[in-house]
């Protein structure tokens, strides 16, 4: 990488705001670079086309992500498109019209779509530059494309929506065409490694996954353990905690992704009670699961102490067992499943699994405690590679976010 661009990112990093910087987030822009609006370059939802081929490909929002890339593609026959849905072609670039997708950086280059029409939600808006796609692409991914925008939606409370005019009259700073594909070539071999390395996530989930299969059934023996396995109800190896009046322990989540949290790291607005007297206690080494959420598997072993809300179910050892085995057991599938069974509730929404049924479910597991201990080291380690993955990913999109902010405004110039 260009040694300037290094030291740009660093200085980003520590939060340094030279001259440069000012001048780009007051809009102003090197002599050389032309401002131009969206509708001056982009063709804004344009019409269906009067001739299409037998195959088409449907996108919806769950099949974009926040960085633009899309995670699915649905190939249909032509004649299943119902009218209403946005067309598009292979190349033009989808931005999401409503909150809160919009917030969340839903959008799409279809450079790499595997027909040569696509149609998707009617909350997409539709950009299309043949020559100059990718760079416009990385402007409607852009903070202060976003933040703009954000602005100027209308629309009730949850429904809001940007308008085309908002989106035909956002400026663009254009370069010249040379330095256009430099920029583009740049943002395009990060987005490449951030590819890989999801992939290799995605890799090592699913190895996980397999290892779980194999270790938590029993259908493969970790070696030095014969003892045979054993069968028995929950209730005979947890317990329900309900201490209260701890109001002066920190405040936890139990969240299905990332186990049990301090509830300060979770990006979110705190919406929990100012009164804490009736939220429950969790020890380190006790499970705590969402009630609500048990049959998806909702529930995580506690490295902590704290409170959480009374919305979850403490679940504290009381046999020689390895509470940390049991939690991975309960994210097995097959586990999973008994949770749903013994779940209340006429519709999903509403199906609860509380400790009294809880206890009724029976598992089969490793009498011998150095057994489970020894799965659970397994299925550790693989937490740990994927936590490593997980936090190097986000570094490499936070170096996209500073890439973007240096040379999408004209901070760092680069030529070919």
């Amino acid at each position: 990488m260009n040694p300037e661009i290094k030291r740009r990112i660093e200085q980003i990093r520590r939060g340094d705001v030279p001259e440069e910087y000012k001048k780009a987030i007051v809009g102003i822009i090197p002599d050389s670079w032309e401002p131009k609006k969206l509708k001056d370059i982009c063709e804004i939802n344009p019409p269906r086309k009067k001739k299409e081929a037998a195959q088409t490909t449907f996108l919806g929002m769950s099949d974009v992500d926040d960085s633009g890339h899309i995670i699915a593609q649905h190939k249909m026959d032509i004649h299943q498109i119902k009218s209403g849905l946005t067309p598009f072609e292979r190349g033009d670039i989808l931005v999401a019209k409503i909150t809160p997708c919009f917030e969340n950086g839903k959008g799409a280059n279809t450079k790499t779509l595997q027909t040569e029409t696509g149609f998707g939600s009617t909350e997409f808006h539709v950009l299309r530059n043949k020559k100059d796609g990718d760079f416009v692409f990385y402007h409607t991914i852009s903070h202060s494309f976003r933040q703009k925008l954000e602005r100027e939606m209308t629309g009730s409370a949850g429904q809001k929506r940007v308008q085309v005019d908002s989106l035909g009259n956002y400026v663009i700073p254009l370069p010249g065409r040379s330095e256009r594909r430099s920029i583009v070539d740049i943002l395009s071999a990060q987005d490449s490694i951030i590819v890989l390395k999801e992939k290799r996530l995605a890799e090592k989930q699913q190895q996980k996954k397999y290892i779980m299969q194999q270790l938590l059934t029993g259908k493969k023996r970790l070696s030095d353990f014969t003892v045979p396995w054993v069968a028995t109800s929950l209730g005979n190896l947890f317990s329900e905690r309900k201490e209260t009046n701890c109001e002066k322990l920190q405040l936890l989540a139990i969240t299905g992704t990332q186990g049990v949290i301090p509830r300060s790291k979770l990006d979110l607005k705190d919406n929990s009670s100012e009164d804490k007297s009736k939220y429950l206690k969790i020890r380190i080494g006790d499970i705590g699961y969402n009630t609500m959420r048990m049959w998806q598997g909702v529930s995580a072993y506690s490295d902590y102490e704290g409170i959480v809300s009374p919305a979850y179910t403490i679940l504290k050892p009381v046999a020689d067992i390895d509470a940390k085995y049991f939690s991975y057991l309960f994210k097995l599938p097959e586990t999973v499943f008994l949770f749903y069974r013994f779940s209340q509730g006429l519709v999903d929404d509403t199906r609860n699994l509380k400790y009294e049924n809880f206890k009724k479910i029976t598992v089969r597991y490793p009498s011998d405690r150095r057994e489970q201990t020894a799965i659970a080291k397994v299925l550790s380690t693989a937490d740990r590679e994927i936590d490593l993955l997980r936090q190097d990913i986000d570094q490499e999109k936070q170096k996209k976010k500073a890439l973007m902010q240096l040379l999408l405004t004209g901070i760092v110039r680069v030529t070919r």
